[in-house]
This record gives C-alpha cells, sequence and structure tokens, in this order.
C-alpha cells in the first residue's frame, strides 16, 4: 500500500511518518485484502493539530476520516480509529450481502464545479444574468457501482449526496440522505 503522509504548514519527522504507516498499515490489513493508497495530512487549527485519513480500497469505496487532539500523535490515533470503525462496518455489510466484486470498480473522469451561493434577500434583487459564477473547476471520478454498494460508499463518506454509475442500467444515478433519515434513488432510466 502506497502511503502520503503530508503536514501543511508543519514538518513530519521520520517517527510520526513511521507510527502513522505501522498503525493504519495493521487496521487495513485487518479489514481489507488489497488497499490501494492512503493519505494522511497533518495540520494545525489554533492551538489543536488536526488529521485527515482517507483511504482506498480496490473494491472503489473509499473511508475518510477527521479527528483533533492537542497532541499530533493523538490526533493521527483518534483518526486511525475512525477509520477502524469505517473499515469493520464496511466489512460487516459485505458479509450480510454476500456480494463478491470481482473486478475493481470502473470510474469514470467528470467535471466538478463549485458555483457561488446568490444572496438574494428580496425580489428586487435580480441577477444581470441567470449563469452561475463559478468559484472552482475540478475533475472528479464517478464510480461504476451497485445500488447497494452506493449506499454504503456515502455512508462511509458521511456524504448528503453520491452521484455513480448503475452496474445495471450503466445510467448515472444519484443516492441521497432524505429530511426524514431514509435514502432516496434517483434512477432516471427507469429500470430497476
Amino acid at each position: 500500500m502506497k502511503y502520503q503522509v503530508s503536514g501543511i504548514h508543519i514538518d513530519i519527522g521520520d517517527s510520526l511518518r513511521a507510527h502513522v504507516e505501522a498503525s493504519l498499515g495493521d487496521v487495513v490489513a485487518k479489514y481489507a485484502q488489497r488497499p490501494t493508497d492512503a493519505h494522511i495530512a497533518f495540520s494545525k487549527d489554533s492551538s489543536e493539530f488536526v488529521c485527515e485519513s482517507t483511504v482506498h480500497l480496490s473494491t472503489g469505496l473509499t473511508a475518510q476520516a477527521r479527528a483533533h487532539a492537542f497532541e499530533i500523535y493523538d490526533a493521527f490515533d483518534k483518526c486511525c480509529d475512525k477509520i477502524e470503525k469505517q473499515m469493520r462496518r464496511y466489512k460487516r455489510r459485505l458479509k450480510n450481502h454476500h456480494q463478491e466484486r470481482a473486478a475493481p470498480v470502473e470510474s469514470l473522469a467528470a467535471s466538478s464545479y463549485i458555483l457561488q451561493s446568490s444572496d438574494m434577500d428580496s425580489d428586487d434583487n435580480e441577477p444581470d444574468s441567470l449563469q452561475p459564477i463559478i468559484i472552482a473547476e475540478s475533475t472528479t471520478k464517478i464510480k461504476s457501482l451497485s445500488v447497494g454498494e452506493a449506499v454504503m460508499q456515502m455512508e462511509l463518506n458521511n456524504a448528503p449526496v453520491l452521484i455513480f454509475r448503475n452496474d445495471r442500467s450503466s445510467g448515472l444515478n444519484v443516492v441521497y440522505r432524505r429530511e426524514d433519515g431514509n435514502i432516496g434513488w434517483i434512477d432516471p432510466t427507469g429500470k430497476i
């Protein structure tokens, strides 16, 4: 597994790097057979250290966690515990569903935009143009998943919405968390 340990305005020493690789390697080896890579970033927020971790698995699923503490090792240990909890849940769900994926998840490249929000308080403030103002543009990957895997990925990332390519219909689908706590699924092809 490839590790990318970095610090944002912080120097990362060899002992911390070795601790990260050993601890995270043990957790990932316990719950996943073929992890691909892990990104761990440390930063400082006022008097606390912040650790953000992302672990990519060969199945296409991603586990992400963020933790903060007054000591940098404690911040990583809390983050590692969160990753372990997500991996344990993921493995339990795979066991419960008895689903085996023979091939790795395929990904499509797609553009991702961040649009400026409009702060219009009254009806008098109409925009000059109906074109949104793009603040940032990047590329993201849209994974080819089953509906169950998409829901699992959304829950692992604590995301409110996930766009994916449905394995069955090969069309773009959306799963999202509804206000009542349930999961909504949008399949524009209508093939269930």
